[in-house]
């Protein structure tokens, strides 16, 4: 890339000119393709991992894999810049362009409302969002225990995602919008891709994908 942050106060103002891209759309509601993305980390080894599923049967479409090390300091908040450039080499390098970006992490439920899902989706302009396993910003009501049930999450009083409950008794997810796509969607995707387990196939292959990449 032309240019990558290198203090913290340069990437918040990257972040500041990057989210104001952020494109609210309702996106695809019947995707073909659907991507998990995904990062792994061996001491100062990072493997990234992009994977491409058909979203009718789940199968893999595509699967393209990075080893490359973090592209900035660990500073929370700023956490995306760690991993955005070796997960752009990874799409770079796929054959199936997806229709929809699947992060392991957050979009809009991110305290200045641009994690690493709008991130990505703002630099590819792809519809993208994030499901994520625990919570970074925001509150919540009990969720119902059944499949499907969630709860707002809402950060000083704006809403930022759902708390999700994928499989029934199960802890829910964080599912927060990113770009070009809505809430709505981004929690019927996910129910769609969490027939068996918690986190969706996407993230389940990819982080598969970028464990094996640095074994």
């Amino acid at each position: 890339m032309e240019f990558w942050p290198r203090t913290e106060e340069e990437a918040l103002a990257a972040q500041e000119v990057l989210r104001s891209r952020v494109v609210s759309a309702p996106g695809p509601a019947s995707p073909v393709t659907v991507a998990g993305l995904d990062v792994a980390y061996d001491g100062d080894r990072l493997g990234a991992a992009v994977v491409v599923l058909d979203y009718a049967d789940l199968s893999v479409r595509d699967t393209a894999l990075v080893i490359g090390r973090p592209a900035f300091p660990y500073v929370p908040g700023l956490f995306a810049f760690r991993e955005v450039p070796s997960l752009l080499d990874a799409l770079e390098k796929l054959t199936v362009r997806p229709d929809v970006l699947i992060c392991d992490g957050h979009g809009l439920a991110h305290p200045r409302r641009f994690g690493l899902a709008a991130h990505l989706g703002v630099l590819t302009d792809l519809p993208a969002f994030g499901v994520g396993k625990t919570r970074l910003v925001g509150e919540f009501a009990p969720v119902g225990a059944e499949r499907g049930d969630r709860s707002p999450l809402v950060d000083a009083g704006e809403t930022v995602g759902a708390v999700l409950r994928t499989r029934s008794g199960v802890k829910p997810v964080f599912v927060s919008a990113g770009h070009r796509i809505d809430l709505d969607n981004a929690c019927a995707i996910t129910l769609r891709l969490t027939p068996k387990f918690r986190l969706p196939e996407t993230t389940r292959v990819a982080d598969r994908a970028c464990r094996d990449l640095l074994s």
